[in-house]
């Protein structure tokens, strides 16, 4: 059994995409599996890191800001979406996948179609409650569509042959003992608040995470606060600490990435993050509650109506970016932690939304449809 995945930009695609892998490789130990993807993209290291033949297809996405440099962009992107399909055809032909499975980002779109159209069996996965464009085109013409939510179900507009199975978490998210985690922190019987906004860092999230942490050193309550700045946040969130009299310490303890997720979301009581695909699906399987702060940067406005799906179950508060200060985060954290239990509640509705056996519906489906 030959596999082929194509998933690319960023890890909220690619890790599911790796994930489903492992999830075929644990059914079938024989299976043959490869990825497709851009050299220059997230996904080359995270794939080849993981051991994975690498096949590059180089395809980019329209800007629609149109400013000079955009333009320039635009140009080259008409130019490699022009030799995509050529060459996703030549890929294919020579692999001769049993199944090609398309995990999102752009560099999916001409891989699935081709291999589509060459009769070869198909899947898709949406990670997000609001669809990317890719997905949404492909969902037509493959054999089986994924939704991680049933938001997507109806926008993805192929309801016959979508089901809904969460998104994949990496296993050791559900491996973690939260006693040691937190043992490990020194955190105590002290509430622990974890905040990032991603790997090059969010500056509005680092801005309002400052103000949080100068209310935390004199509030009622022991707080533990681990926030991550990303690259681009390092001196600024310095900056900001040293304006307000702040100093990384015992309550305070400042990184530029998290090397230990699994560990710290295990550790944590509350999480102030965006609101990615991934990040959710991970703060479902481990129950947390959380202040979600979308991206307002991404196509279609996506982690906004991921963040929704678990407002309205009640394990998250949405502050949009536009209503986001400091304050606005301070009062929030300030209700959450006023109301006894609060968080407690909220993670339990978080885990209820958790698809632990996402990967096993994945395979059943896939399984089945191999047997056609």
């Amino acid at each position: 059994m030959r596999v082929l995945i194509a998933a690319g930009g960023t890890a909220g695609h690619i890790n599911p995409a790796l994930a489903i892998a492992g999830a075929i490789k644990a059914h079938r130990p024989d299976a043959d599996i490869h990825f497709a993807g851009r050299k220059e993209g997230m996904e080359y290291r995270l794939v080849t890191k993981a051991g994975y033949p690498f096949h590059h297809i180089e395809v980019n996405g329209i800007q629609r800001r149109l400013t000079p440099k955009n333009i320039a962009r635009n140009l080259q992107a008409v130019y490699h979406l022009a030799l995509a399909g050529p060459r996703a055809k030549k890929m294919l032909r020579t692999l001769k996948p049993d199944l090609v499975i398309g995990c999102g980002g752009y560099v999916s779109g001409p891989v699935v179609r081709c291999a589509a159209k060459m009769g070869i069996r198909t899947a898709i996965h949406e990670q997000n409650a609001f669809p990317g464009g890719t997905n949404k085109l492909l969902a037509k013409d493959v054999d089986l569509v994924f939704a991680a939510v049933p938001a997507a179900v109806e926008k993805l507009g192929a309801p016959e042959k979508t089901s809904v199975v969460g998104n994949p978490v990496r296993p050791e998210i559900f491996m973690q003992n939260r006693d040691l985690a937190r043992a490990k922190l020194g955190a105590g019987q002290r509430t622990v608040i974890l905040s990032f906004g991603g790997s090059l860092g969010a500056r509005r999230i680092n801005e309002v995470v400052a103000d949080l942490a100068a209310w935390e050193k004199t509030c009622p309550w022991n707080i533990l606060h681990i926030h991550a700045t990303g690259s681009r946040g390092v001196e600024l969130f310095q900056k900001l600490l040293a304006e307000k009299g702040v100093e990384p310490g015992s309550r305070l303890q400042v990184q530029e990435y998290i090397e230990n997720m699994p560990e710290l979301l295990a550790a944590a009581d509350l999480v102030i993050s965006r609101a990615g695909a991934l990040t959710l699906a991970e703060l479902e399987a481990v129950g947390r509650a959380s202040i979600l702060i979308p991206s307002p940067n991404v196509a279609e406005n996506h982690q906004y109506y991921n963040a929704l799906e678990l407002q309205k179950a009640g394990a998250a508060v949405v502050i949009e970016e536009k209503d986001l200060t400091g304050a606005a985060l301070v009062q929030t954290v300030q209700q959450l932690l006023q109301e006894n239990g609060k968080l407690s509640v909220m993670g339990k509705m978080a885990r209820a939304l958790a698809e632990p056996e996402s990967l096993e519906k994945i395979w059943a489906k896939l399984e089945d449809l191999m047997e056609r």
